[in-house]
Order: structure tokens, then sequence, then C-alpha cells
């Protein structure tokens, strides 16, 4: 289960020095990674599964809400893991700079956790269990109105595209920073094969 999963990695993980590099932990570049590749798979496929028809239009429906499931254990993990254990890096732009860039990386962990609970709200509002790769589990509340519902779907929707947008923007400056003004912002982030196998120096 991913939940066992990401406790063993909370608890075998000993806290990062700042002094040993200028690069975020793994599980932080990790995370940041798993959470970007998911919402992006959960966009594709809300914004898809409409086209095909049967039966690959219902696991596209299962693998949504599977993949949310994933999500929201990654996002709890990635919240505790900042909280505690996690690198904090000095500042390494400009104040104006660090303003923007902290206010989009709050403004994508509030817009996403809005998202995961949209979703469940309008999956089980609508009466109908959520799927975890073919488990069902039965909503928790009656289902809502239809006038309750729509809304719960329309902000569900639009605040998908709000996601994306700021994830490309936030994706934009660091390529900017990256290979405009030169620094290391993008390197703070970037995934190491030593991530993985815990290379001793």
């Amino acid at each position: 289960m991913p939940d066992s999963i990401f406790a063993g990695i909370y608890m075998t993980y000993s806290t990062p020095d700042i002094r040993d590099s200028q690069r975020y932990d793994g599980p932080t570049i990790a995370l940041h990674w798993v959470t970007a590749f998911l919402m992006l798979l959960q966009f594709t496929l809300g914004e898809c599964w409409s086209w095909p028809a049967k039966p690959v239009h219902h696991l596209m429906v299962v693998a949504h809400l599977s993949a949310g499931i994933v999500l929201s254990a990654v996002m709890v993990l990635r919240i505790v893991w900042r909280l505690t254990k996690g690198r904090h890096l000095p500042d390494a732009s400009r104040p104006v700079s660090r303003v923007l860039a902290l206010g989009v990386e709050y403004t994508l962990y509030a817009l996403i956790l809005a998202e995961i609970v949209l979703g469940y709200l309008w999956r089980w509002g609508g009466g109908q269990a959520m799927s975890f790769f073919g488990v069902l589990i039965p909503p928790p509340f009656a289902h809502f109105r239809a006038t309750p519902l729509g809304w719960i779907h329309s902000v569900h929707d639009w605040n998908a595209w709000l996601i994306m947008a700021l994830a490309i923007g936030h994706g934009m400056a660091a390529l900017f920073h990256h290979f405009v003004l030169r620094d290391n912002i993008l390197r703070r982030m970037q995934p190491s094969v030593c991530d993985v196998f815990r290379c001793e120096k």
C-alpha cells in the first residue's frame, strides 16, 4: 500500500543537513515530481475520459479515482515531511521573486488539496463509491441534491485548469532561472541517482 511505503521512507530517512548540498533532500524531490506526474495524469484522464467508449472509458475513470487516492496520500506525506524532516534551503533569489515563488507554491498546495476534497465530494455526493484499483469505498454520507452536486463538479473542473495554469507558470519560471538567469534554482529540485541508491560521499 502507498501509505505504508511512504511511512517507511519517513521513518528511515535521516534528517538532512543543508551544509551537505544546495539541493533538496531525496524524499522532497521525489514527492515533488510524483505530485507533478499525478496531477498531469489526473488532468489528462479527467479531460479525455469522455472521448472513448466503454470499457476504455470505465478504465480511465477507475484510474482517475485510484490516482486521486494515491495523490491524497502523497500530499499528506509531502506536507508532513516539509514540516518535519524536509530540507529548507537558504533564500537564493531576490525578495520580490521569493515572495512570488512562495505565493505560487502555497497557492498550488491549497488548490491541489481543494481539488482532492472536491473530487471526493463529487463522487460520494453523487452516491457513488470511490474505487481504489477495484476496491470500492462506499460514500460515508448521503448523496447531495443535483444543484450543489453540479456546483461541485463545475468548481472541480475549473480548479483543475487553474492548477495546470499555475503549474505551467511555475515550470516556465524555473526554466527562466536556469537558462536566462543561469542560477541554481532548477538544480535544487533535480533528481539524482544518488537519491535513489544513497551514494556514499
